[in-house]
């Protein structure tokens, strides 16, 4: 096997595919990445969850299969000058790499024990822009569940209906919601990992260009220019979100998010992993006085908002209020509630609800007066 390739190219390459492969494995191929010379390169790596292949534009003048260490191949690519990189591999998996007057020679491994990716069989498809889907995943993935005990809310649903793509995201203290217009596609869904849309995320650009989406019968394909990310679908009973949401809630304010957030965390200060305590809110006349009390100290603060809450207190996580204030991609917000008891609504104040998030309130005690 033999090729040439620019040092960046190659490099963005190993680094994307790098993103799939094992850190630790009983099958030591699994800790590499396989190299596949055709009439294009594609490197590839598989963790038995998740497989990423990406495309390469190399030259290649003599094909061929193998598989190198991903962390040392990785390194020395790295290292090595700014300039074309020659990789030359002999029948006994003998490599040499070398660019300029810089060498190095390491052992490949045969590609017979590299397991094969799943083929997913186009059941159904979708396409958006990169920067859509990069942006939706984002918003979103903070409140996947790491629970295990519930093995399908690990992951986000996705569901296409018509024009509209949803994607959800829940793990019991907190919903995160986000929709936008897509083309018109036939109505499904599924469940795809947290852990590999993580990684779908940072292979998509801020760019118009599409990424595909097939669901197969058991695995879903995301096509991001020349790279596919493979990974099975969760299979389970997702939260129906749309009765877990309440929406007649008659305390409503409008508030600015950069002011929240700010006040938010300010009494956070006194709060850490060790010295933990609600926030807990006040909300009166066009204004909401959050306090905080921990063995660290006392914190109190207001923020100024649109509405009357005639005196209405409920308590939060500061980290689970915070997250949803940050990802809101809206500089003014909604916010909704019913009682100190009852979840908070989070929604754009204008135009059509491209995001929704849900954040259930802590139960307060009399200690947790400042």
């Amino acid at each position: 096997m033999k090729f040439s390739c620019e040092k960046a190219i190659l490099l963005s390459a190993i680094n994307t595919a790098s993103r799939a492969v094992s850190s630790k494995s009983s099958i030591p191929a699994l800790e590499g990445l396989l190299l596949q010379g055709e009439d294009t390169l594609t490197v590839s790596g598989y963790n038995m969850q998740t497989g990423i292949r990406t495309k390469v534009d190399a030259e290649v003048t003599q094909g061929g299969t193998l598989v190198v260490n991903a962390r040392l191949f990785g390194d020395i690519i790295r290292r090595m000058p700014d300039d074309v990189i020659v990789f030359d591999a002999d029948e006994k998996l003998n490599v040499q790499l070398s660019s300029g007057d810089t060498r190095f020679e390491i052992t490949a491994l045969s590609a017979d024990d590299y397991p094969e990716l799943p083929e997913v069989e186009d059941e159904y498809s979708l396409s958006l822009p990169q920067k859509t889907l990069k942006a939706m995943i984002n918003q979103t993935i903070f409140a996947v569940s790491t629970n295990e005990a519930r093995p399908v809310h690990t992951g986000s649903l996705f569901e296409i209906e018509g024009d509209t793509l949803t994607v959800v995201s829940v793990d019991g203290f907190r919903l995160a919601l986000r929709r936008e217009k897509i083309a018109p596609a036939q109505t499904f869904r599924f469940v795809a990992p947290g852990g590999a849309l993580s990684e779908t995320e940072k292979i998509c650009q801020d760019s118009d260009d599409e990424v595909v989406i097939t669901m197969g019968n058991r695995h879903l394909l995301f096509e991001i220019g020349g790279t596919q990310l493979i990974c099975r679908r969760l299979e389970g009973e997702f939260l129906d979100y749309r009765s877990a949401i309440p929406r007649s809630n008659p305390v409503v304010f409008t508030v600015e998010a950069k002011a929240l957030i700010t006040a938010v965390d300010r009494v956070s200060v006194v709060i850490s992993d060790k010295m933990k305590s609600p926030v807990r809110c006040k909300f009166e006349n066009d204004c909401v006085t959050l306090t905080a009390k921990t063995g660290s100290g006392e914190a109190r603060d207001v923020c100024r908002l649109n509405g009357n809450g005639d005196g209405l207190e409920i308590g939060f996580n500061n980290r689970y209020l915070l997250e949803a204030l940050r990802f809101a991609p809206a500089e003014q917000l909604r916010l909704e509630m019913n009682t100190g008891i009852s979840p908070a609504i989070l929604v754009p104040t204008e135009g059509e609800e491209s995001f929704l998030y849900m954040v259930l309130p802590v139960r307060l005690k009399g200690s947790d007066h400042v």
